[in-house]
């Protein structure tokens, strides 16, 4: 009998020789006949798991700035710099993001086949970022993939925006969704049932009580599903990548990102924890979506100005929740040149930023769980965060992290943050500091 599987999918010794015919140059003709698949299966399969190395060569370190061979800069390019005999600082190579007229090259031969560097005979004296692909780790993002492609919601950022723009003002006004899919089929690419989850699950701007026969129904019970916008966004930023940038760039401070719920389905907080000084900012916002943390991100940009941001954001490390799920926004800025990167943590492993996790128990002293974040005003967070952030830490010398914090970066930044020391005597850590302020 013959067999019915097919055997579409790429298994891991496809993709070993893969790798060793890059390595040797093959072709993705020579490797596809290799392997019995198409040359165009080949070369979908490199450019999707493509990893990105920053490695310089011997006796060189790490530098992609375009302007690398007639750089100027003699340990003047960085504020504070570690090095003891300040040479020239293209020869450096770990604070390259920092400098202003840091400019990413790109080796113009990854813009057509084979699309990586794994065969190219100059590698070993290349300093850009190398674009490689190594089967373990493609097979490791396929397998991935293919456990979150069978549960979630398929909607990238830009869909999610112009679906809202669409539906919400026309719910709004008293129409069905019915009514609108059936007079815009050509702006709503999606089918009624669809349409109805993402409203429930408050993807938009509307709500289920805009649609007045929706709400006289008892909802079912069903089991909730989690929206995941864009589900290769953790490709490339792995925690095993997170640790490997570590390594590559020991200097950056990291910034931990986590959101705190009251009631379900209500306001919460975006925090970020400022590993080395324990300091944390908290931002209220209406929903759990990651449009209002881009927005918070952009607005922090604009604030603080390019230079100050990349000192304080170089590296975001999140969880695997929606709110993170477009990292691509937060790693560049409006003007699209890059000002941080973003990483996340394993799932269900909260440990790989404890130092945020064991700070909350501080914002949980004052609204404790259960408790409706959205009652509070933003003055109101900024409030309890002054009186967090002013708290003696005995890892810190019995120091508060404001005081870390002004050491590090000076009294201004937390001026412009909003920020201001309270007294040790007058610090309260109870429910009855944002009530006296109601």
């Amino acid at each position: 009998m013959e067999s019915t599987n097919k055997n579409k999918h790429l298994v891991l010794d496809d993709r070993y020789d893969i790798q060793h015919g890059l390595d040797a140059s093959l072709s993705f003709k020579a490797i596809g006949a290799a392997i019995g698949k198409d040359c165009t299966t080949v070369s979908k399969e490199i450019r999707a798991h493509i990893i990105f190395v920053k490695k310089g060569a011997s006796y060189r370190p790490f530098n992609d700035c375009a302007n690398r061979f007639h750089c100027n800069y003699s340990g003047d390019a960085c504020d504070e710099c570690s090095r003891k005999n300040k040479k020239k600082c293209s020869t450096c190579g770990s604070c390259v993001p920092t400098c202003a007229d840091y400019k990413k090259e790109v080796c113009p031969l990854l813009s057509k086949p084979p699309y990586v560097c794994n065969g190219c005979t100059k590698r070993n004296e290349c300093t850009l970022e190398k674009h490689l692909y190594d089967a373990r780790s493609a097979q490791k993002e396929y397998e991935e993939l293919r456990s979150e492609s069978r549960s979630r919601y398929n909607l990238t950022e830009k869909e999610l925006k112009q679906l809202n723009s669409v539906m919400s003002p026309l719910l709004k006004n008293g129409q069905s969704i019915h009514h609108i899919l059936t007079n815009n089929p050509d702006k709503i690419l999606r089918c009624e049932k669809t349409i109805y989850t993402y409203v429930d699950s408050g993807l938009f701007d509307c709500r289920n009580v805009d649609m007045p026969r929706k709400v006289r129904f008892r909802p079912r019970k069903k089991k909730s599903v989690e929206l995941k916008v864009d589900k290769a966004c953790r490709m490339g930023r792995t925690y095993d990548d997170y640790i490997k940038f570590r390594e590559e760039h020991p200097e950056l401070p990291v910034v931990e990102l986590d959101s705190v719920e009251g009631i379900k389905g209500g306001a919460v907080l975006l925090t970020i924890h400022f590993v080395l000084q324990r300091f944390q900012l908290a931002y209220k916002r209406k929903a759990n979506d990651s449009q209002s943390v881009i927005d918070i991100f952009n607005s922090l940009y604009d604030l603080l100005g390019k230079e100050l941001y990349m000192k304080l954001f170089p590296i975001l490390l999140a969880d695997n929740g929606t709110e993170f799920s477009n990292p691509e926004a937060l790693e560049f800025g409006p003007d699209g040149e890059r000002r941080s990167w973003v990483f996340y943590c394993n799932p269900s492993a909260p440990n790989e930023k404890g130092a945020c996790e064991n700070n909350h128990e501080f914002i949980r002293r004052v609204i404790p769980k259960g408790k409706d974040i959205g009652k509070y005003s933003q003055e109101q967070i900024n409030l309890m965060m002054n009186h967090i952030n002013s708290y003696s830490r005995h890892e810190l010398g019995n120091k508060p992290p404001y005081a870390i914090l002004a050491f590090h970066y000076g009294k201004r930044l937390l001026k412009k943050l909003g920020f201001e020391r309270i007294q040790p005597n007058d610090i309260i850590l109870k429910p009855s500091l944002l009530r006296k302020h109601d």
